[in-house]
């Protein structure tokens, strides 16, 4: 199997995966799989498709520039930018973009704050953090409608091999050694916000019946 086929197999997988729990809504979300380093050239899903169908038009392999290499009528997703920068950065292998009201909720509760901390959390583990009292910080960037502009503030937070960053009211973009690394990050994430706004809603709960 050429690397070409293998990387659009194992990012097929994925997108089946995330599909299967609903973090698609709307057509929204996209997933980008490098393919070559020197040059850079990676696999990126293309705009406004059903992400829950398997189809031959699902990914568009582009340039660094994310320009497509391939004479083709789809386009890049709106966003491919964003993983441009991660490549361009960082050595990751992959990375994903999804939208979920959790995370949507948690950008929006913290955003003045420029982020947010998880700290005494088991599955920071899923980050490589080990130690007692570890610390998970996700930052939170506005959302410009100007691509560019959101991709040149995305890039400023771009480090590591994998991360995280989440934009405001827009979904979290998280990104992996692979494709494995990455979607583990994205889970670890999103069961963090998930926890984080049931307890903020038991704690308020609480408060109202004292």
């Amino acid at each position: 199997m050429s690397l070409y086929k293998q990387r659009w197999s194992e990012l097929a997988a994925v997108k089946r995966e995330l599909a299967e729990r609903d973090w698609f809504p709307g057509t929204s979300g996209n997933l980008a799989i490098k393919v070559h380093s020197d040059p850079l050239s990676f696999l990126v899903t293309s705009r406004g498709k059903d992400k829950r169908l398997q189809t031959d038009e699902d990914f568009l392999l582009v340039d660094g520039a994310g320009t497509p290499l391939e004479d083709t009528a789809q386009r890049p997703s709106a966003e491919t930018l964003l993983h441009v920068e991660i490549y361009k950065r960082t050595s990751a292998g992959c990375s994903l973009h999804v939208h979920t009201v959790d995370n949507n909720v948690i950008s929006e509760l913290y955003g003045d704050e420029g982020g947010i901390t998880f700290k005494g959390q088991e599955i920071i583990k899923a980050f490589g953090l080990w130690e007692e009292d570890a610390e998970w910080h996700i930052p939170i960037i506005e959302n410009p409608a100007d691509i560019p502009a959101l991709a040149a503030d995305f890039g400023r937070h771009v480090k590591g091999s994998s991360g995280a960053v989440l934009i405001r009211n827009h979904g979290i973009t998280v990104w992996g050694k692979d494709a494995f690394d990455a979607k583990k990050v994205l889970e670890a994430c999103e069961f963090l916000f998930s926890y984080q706004v049931k307890l903020l809603a038991l704690k308020q709960a609480k408060s109202l019946v004292r």
